[in-house]
């Protein structure tokens, strides 16, 4: 059980889960014959990173600098920022690149931006790889597949930096069949293949075709003509991923240790000294058809108990009531006594918190594993 002299709130981390996530995804995405570059947005540590990587070096993708800068000193050295790029960055990047001989690739989704990386190679004398993002869902930013003379023209703007398309199906998170999950994953993978045959067709290499949700991770059947899968908040998972699917309730390794510090018996509430501070204020399964509150609560070993959650949070407190409609009584929870809470989404919660405490098979703390914030 997670140690007494732990100051709460604070962060658990379940390795003996996270390890089986791992491994679970790996051996999916060989048996598809795909590469896997793991997203570390969730992670933000280079203790996770090492076992998510298929070697200390690499492959990674990141979300900010600052974790490509982490990532860099920690010795990755092949890094993808999967973020659009602003031309003000590109000094920085340049600087991580040459500071840890690391290869930083950047994405880009219009001329302007593919005219800005290439002025800059020309003005520096360097060469930066960039990959095109493709929108396969009307999801969020990207060109869409079937525009031919966008694709073509960004190609040729950047010239001997175009190293292939990126995709990110976002549209995913909002089902919940497996049906479904695997049809979203095959128009994934379907708008990745069509940009990428745009480019060879117009003479361009794209030797890179990078996918990648949790969601169409977990569910892909075929990945043909794609070269790498990127997901993350897969090894942690968290209520939401539960919600849609892509994780079970019992294989998510985050979670926050509270202490129960009072009662409000006439209310049906037990207090805890978590509240949206540490547990972010991510509402996200208020959309699906099970709403977790801010968070399920489970005991010392990580089991839930029956219909009790997070009912509302202040910023220090957290208020636990039972699902409305529960009919059974409140779990015997004294004051000091402490709880494990599983979080909506991971990377919010994580993103409260300055390091994890690491479970191990026997639920005690072996270690302690620092992770970084920041931009």
């Amino acid at each position: 059980m997670a140690s007494p002299l732990l100051t709460t709130p604070c962060l658990l981390l379940d390795e003996p889960r996270l390890r089986a996530n791992l491994v679970e995804m790996q051996a999916h995405l060989g048996r598809l014959s795909v590469g896997f570059r793991p997203h570390l947005k969730t992670a933000k540590s280079i203790d996770v990173a090492r076992l998510a990587m298929t070697s200390t070096a690499g492959p990674a993708t990141v979300s900010t600098l600052r974790e490509a800068e982490y990532f860099a000193e920690g010795g990755v050295r092949d890094i993808l920022y999967a973020v659009g790029i602003a031309p003000q960055k590109l000094d920085r990047i340049d600087a991580i690149r040459r500071r840890w001989d690391t290869t930083l690739t950047v994405l880009l989704d219009s001329v302007e931006q593919a005219e800005a990386v290439a002025s800059w190679g020309a003005r520096t004398g360097n060469l930066l790889p960039a990959l095109i993002e493709i929108d396969a869902d009307g999801h969020r930013s990207g060109v869409t597949p079937d525009d031919a003379q966008t694709i073509l023209a960004i190609g040729r703007a950047l010239g001997a930096a175009l190293r292939g398309v990126l995709l990110h199906a976002g549209d995913s998170y909002g089902l919940d069949e497996p049906g479904a999950l695997a049809e979203a994953a095959e128009r994934e993978r379907a708008a990745a293949v069509t940009a990428a045959a745009i480019l060879r067709g117009g003479g361009l290499p794209c030797p890179v075709v990078s996918v990648g949700s949790t969601p169409t991770a977990r569910w892909a059947r075929d990945l043909s003509g794609v070269t790498e899968v990127r997901a993350g908040v897969f090894m942690f998972g968290d209520l939401f991923q539960a919600g849609i699917g892509s994780v079970a309730v019992e294989n998510i390794a985050l979670s926050v240790l509270a202490t129960v510090i009072g009662h409000r018996r006439d209310r049906g509430w037990i207090i805890t000294d978590a509240g949206w501070m540490a547990l972010s204020r991510d509402r996200s399964t208020a959309r699906q058809v099970v709403d977790q509150g801010y968070g399920l609560v489970c005991d010392l070993a990580g089991r839930p108990y029956p219909d009790l959650l997070v009912a509302e949070a202040n910023q220090e407190h957290g208020i636990l009531a039972l699902r409305p409609g529960a009919g059974i009584d409140l779990p015997d929870l004294p004051v000091g006594a402490r709880v494990r809470i599983l979080p909506n989404h991971a990377c919010a919660t994580g993103a409260q918190h300055d390091r994890y405490h690491v479970l191990d098979g026997d639920g005690q703390v072996g270690a302690v594993w620092p992770r970084i914030s920041g931009w």
